[in-house]
């Protein structure tokens, strides 16, 4: 077999769908041409049917993009459908259609007596639908990829039947995912040694895998599906994702690139891409990346201690497998001022992976000069931030115009908004248990909402006294919850700004996308 790993990015489909994570289109762009400058195989771009947005997105990517562009869909006509016309103008167009296949799923999804009185006749109906729905595909595009949804649990008989009957309707690609994050290392490879012995067609499909982290074992469960014969890895720029995330594609690329001698495989992948990737998706998410993470943390390559820094002085190689380089971590400082002009920062933008021009590189500019007038020096970590904080008038009903804020150990918090709205703009005051406080109740009263505060979160994202401060905030309006981020050196502003957003995100909510209805979930893992 070619050790050849194909890796298959889904930080745009399954990664979106980690809560707070909501990407726009100009975000799933940007992050879709850095993805393709890290030179992944394939890049999964988002789920068609599900909304308008969703559909535009996978549309925009696949018009641009030199990668193989895959959609989702579910085993249904509407679905697959939906996903070949989003990739029309694809230059490698994939559809990637799932059903559920373990006894735990199928009972669930398909528990009406439609599919079936007995468990076996609702396993023949699911067989049935994941043929058809490939056949189906097959008549769009070449490359279909087919999922069995909670693999690891799925007794390994049935498995079989249903990737055999897959692959006999023209699956290129079969995916094994271990969708709960349930199996240990050495089971989910026997599963897939299982899987080559027992389907007799197999050698006419790439064996792929998509395993979760719910017991941190993720990267661990896909080392051992590759050494067992998958050649396709599923996986998410830092490891994000449902519930607790997918397996992380910085750590696999690094653990076969190092550990070469052990396995013998390889991948396209340009590490040194890793680093701007990881920083870019961590920027338009939201999600923080933990200090001690592997490859990309903030302290993967710190060293304290008094014992591994005089290692390090004498031997690099004491105690770093990899080198920073390899990854992408520049420790060159680059600083910019309030005197440099659009080419300067376009040019340092490019370098970082992010590719403004036009309007969208004047709206980012202008954040730039305010930034500048409030720092003497602007690094790379706050051009990041400025990036994940770009003007989005397109997507903006409620846009913070005026903010003041009276406080103080004698003084009782009060706090002033101005917020526009289309050509109005409302005005309002509050008081509240400290500055935060008053501020949320100001917009508050100025929107007519009272939304419950599930989750508040605050931190610096650039260093030293002038750091860029970050707000995170999670609404719940109307059983839905709706998260917002807002950048400033300011922190009050920036949790303002947080607040806003996500009632925008609520206000986008009811009045553009559309969520599809359906008695399957909308996710496969």
């Amino acid at each position: 077999m070619d050790n050849k790993i194909v890796i298959f990015d889904t930080t745009l489909r399954d990664g979106e769908q980690s809560p707070g994570a909501s990407l726009n289109i100009f975000e799933k762009l940007e992050i879709a041409r850095q993805l393709v400058r890290l030179n992944v195989d394939v890049i999964e771009a988002g789920f068609p049917v599900s909304s308008p947005a969703q559909f535009e997105a996978v549309k925009r990517i696949a018009d641009e993009s030199p990668a193989v562009i895959a959609a989702l869909a579910r085993a249904k006509e509407a679905d697959i459908k939906a996903a070949a016309e989003a990739l029309k103008s694809a230059q490698k167009p994939r559809i990637h259609t799932f059903s559920s296949t373990s006894d735990i799923h199928i009972l669930g999804k398909f528990g009406d007596e439609k599919y079936g009185k007995t468990l076996q006749e609702k396993r023949n109906t699911v067989i049935k639908m994941s043929y058809d729905a490939v056949a189906y595909a097959k008549t769009f595009v070449q490359d279909v990829e087919y999922s069995a949804e909670d693999a690891g649990r799925t007794d390994i008989g049935y498995l079989s039947e249903v990737v055999e009957a897959a692959i006999e309707a023209g699956a290129t690609t079969v995916n094994i995912p271990d969708t709960t994050g349930y199996t240990f290392p050495e089971e989910f490879g026997k599963i897939i040694g299982e899987l080559r012995r027992r389907v007799k067609n197999i050698d006419k499909a790439i064996i792929s895998v998509h395993c979760h982290n719910d017991l941190g074992l993720a990267v661990a469960n896909t080392l051992s599906a590759l050494t067992n014969g998958a050649r396709q890895v599923e996986c998410a720029v830092n490891g994000i994702g449902e519930r607790a995330g997918n397996a992380s594609l910085e750590e696999i690329v690094m653990a076969i690139k190092v550990r070469k001698d052990l396995c013998g495989f390889y991948t396209g992948i340009n590490s040194p891409e890793i680093f701007n990737t990881s920083r870019m998706v961590s920027g338009f998410t939201g999600l923080v990346i933990q200090p001690n993470k592997a490859i990309v943390g903030e302290n993967a390559f710190a060293h304290e201690s008094g014992i591994h820094q005089d290692g390090m002085l004498k031997n690099k190689q004491t105690y770093e497998i990899i080198t920073p380089e390899l990854v992408g971590v520049n420790k060159t400082r680059i600083v910019l001022g309030r005197h440099s002009g659009r080419h300067g920062l376009e040019s340092r933008l490019k370098e970082l992976g992010y590719n403004s021009k036009g309007e969208e590189l004047q709206a980012v500019y202008e954040k730039f000069l305010a930034l500048a007038d409030k720092k003497k020096e602007i690094f790379d970590e706050d051009l990041r931030v400025l990036m994940g904080d770009k003007v989005r008038k397109e997507e903006e009903y409620f846009e913070l115009v005026s903010l003041q804020v009276q406080s103080g150990t004698t003084a009782i918090p009060t706090a002033t908004v101005g917020i526009k709205t289309g050509e109005e703009i409302l005005q309002e005051s509050a008081i509240g248990d400290g500055p935060v406080d008053a501020c949320f109740n100001a917009i508050e009263r100025a929107l007519n909402i009272k939304p419950e505060v599930e989750a508040y979160h605050v931190r610096s994202v650039t260093s030293g006294r002038q750091a860029m401060g970050e707000a995170i905030i999670r609404l719940r309006c109307n059983e839905k919850s709706f998260t917002g981020r807002g950048i400033s050196t300011d922190i009050i502003e920036a949790s303002a700004r947080a607040f806003l957003q996500a009632a925008n995100q609520e206000y986008l909510y009811l009045k553009k996308l559309s969520p599809i209805e359906g008695e399957e979930e909308l996710s496969v893992a």
